[in-house]
C-alpha cells in the first residue's frame, strides 16, 4: 500500500499465447533511490492461479526506481512438458527465447504502480495499469 511518502507495487502476467494466466513465474523486486544509486533487492514473490503476486514487498521511503524481474525460462519449461504442444516455446535453439524479464520504472511517493506483463514465448510487452 502507498503512502504519502512511499510509492507501492503490484504486477500480474498473463501468458497471451494460452489467454490464461501465467501461474508459478518468480518475480523479484529491488529498488534504488536516485537514478545513479545502487540497486537493492527487496525480496520476491511468485504468481498465484490468477497470475497475480499479491504479496511483493512494500518500497522503502525515497524509491525513485523500481524493477521487477520475471523469472520466466521456468514457466515456459514446465508449459511445453505439461502441455506437449505443436507450437513449442522454443525455436532451434532448444532454449526459451527471453528467460528472464526485467521492467525498469521511475516511481513517485504516494502513487500505486500496477505494471502487467502480457507475455508468449517469443515476445512480451508491459504498461501501467490500474
Amino acid at each position: 500500500m502507498s503512502t504519502r511518502t512511499t510509492a507501492s507495487v503490484s504486477t500480474h502476467i498473463l501468458d497471451t499465447s494460452a489467454g490464461r494466466p501465467a501461474e508459478g513465474v518468480a518475480v523479484r523486486l529491488s529498488a534504488r533511490a536516485g537514478r545513479n544509486a545502487d540497486w537493492h533487492p527487496l525480496g520476491g514473490s511468485a504468481t498465484d492461479a490468477d497470475g497475480r503476486c499479491k504479496d511483493l514487498p512494500a518500497l522503502p521511503e525515497g524509491t525513485t526506481h523500481v524493477r521487477l524481474d520475471f523469472a520466466v525460462e521456468t514457466y515456459f519449461e514446465k508449459k511445453q512438458a505439461d502441455v506437449q504442444q505443436d507450437a513449442p516455446a522454443t525455436r532451434d535453439s532448444g532454449a526459451v527465447f527471453f528467460p528472464e524479464v526485467a521492467i525498469t520504472f521511475a516511481v513517485s511517493p504516494g502513487e500505486h504502480y500496477h505494471v502487467p506483463l502480457l507475455l508468449n514465448p517469443f515476445g512480451y510487452s508491459v504498461y501501467r495499469g490500474s
